[in-house]
């Protein structure tokens, strides 16, 4: 209890805020270079999964090899492509493009599943009578892409944003261990030095980041979603067991 307390105590000081304060503080400095890693490596991702994750979600080319490819993705080690990548460009780049390079490329590597799932499975939970109906009444395949399937499936694909979010924020750490700032500097500093006062503030600030962010990423799915999507269906169930509960009784009463 005294550590955390500590840990706390550490993270509120003034001094520690400071700019210009000795590495790793200040901690203004490190939490903006987390965001900028993270956000950086996010835009990336989005831009390369989310397009092919509409293309599968509304065509259903390619489905089974995507739930592969994502799945043999997640099993990446992180901080093994971290290092391999920083080598390989090392040979060909200076010291500190190659690690920021580098580190780039792992994070969005991490990103991508989680945003491909969530992707093409926002559009697969689409209804086809909304998509039919769209069709019906003569929307083109983009129409009924960005005015049906994308704006009713937007929390899942929120849902897949969030993912990757909370994972590349919780990873981004370990960009200190090639060099990299980041709220990550602040636990190997703490490592080198043990001192667990600064290892566990470092930790509850990569906490409480990641907590704000899915804080967020949780409000925005609850405004997305459309009213009544839940309520229709349950209706629906309620109204045919209705029916299904009437038959009998006027199969009784109908004369023969």
């Amino acid at each position: 209890m005294n550590f955390f307390l500590d840990a706390i105590a550490w993270i509120l000081d003034p001094a520690n805020w400071v700019p210009g304060s000795q590495s790793p503080l200040p901690i203004g400095d490190r939490l903006v270079e987390h965001l900028i890693y993270s956000g950086v490596s996010l835009v990336i991702a989005m831009l390369i999964a989310l397009p092919l994750g509409f293309y599968i979600g509304h065509t259903g080319h390619g489905r089974q090899f995507v739930i592969g490819f994502t799945g043999a993705m997640r099993a990446l080690p992180t901080l093994g492509l971290l290092f391999f990548l920083t080598m390989v460009l090392r040979s060909g780049l200076s010291t500190t493009p190659a690690v920021l390079v580098g580190s780039v490329i792992a994070f969005v590597l991490l990103a991508i599943p989680s945003l491909l799932a969530g992707a093409y499975a926002g559009l697969e939970s689409v209804s086809r009578e909304s998509i039919d109906a769209a069709r019906a009444i003569g929307m083109t395949e983009m129409q009924i892409l960005r005015k049906v399937e994308i704006p009713l499936g937007l929390p899942v694909i929120i849902g897949g944003v969030r993912s990757a979010t909370l994972q590349v924020i919780a990873t981004v750490t370990i960009a200190s261990y090639v060099g990299l700032g980041g709220l990550g500097r602040i636990i190997s500093s703490g490592i080198g030095l043990n001192d667990y006062t600064v290892i566990l503030g470092g930790a509850l600030l990569v906490t409480v980041l990641a907590l704000s962010v899915d804080g967020v990423f949780a409000l925005l799915q609850r405004l997305t979603r459309t009213r009544g999507q839940t309520s229709r269906p349950l209706r629906s169930v309620q109204r045919n067991r209705s029916d299904a509960a009437v038959a009998p009784i006027v199969d009784e009463r109908t004369p023969a």
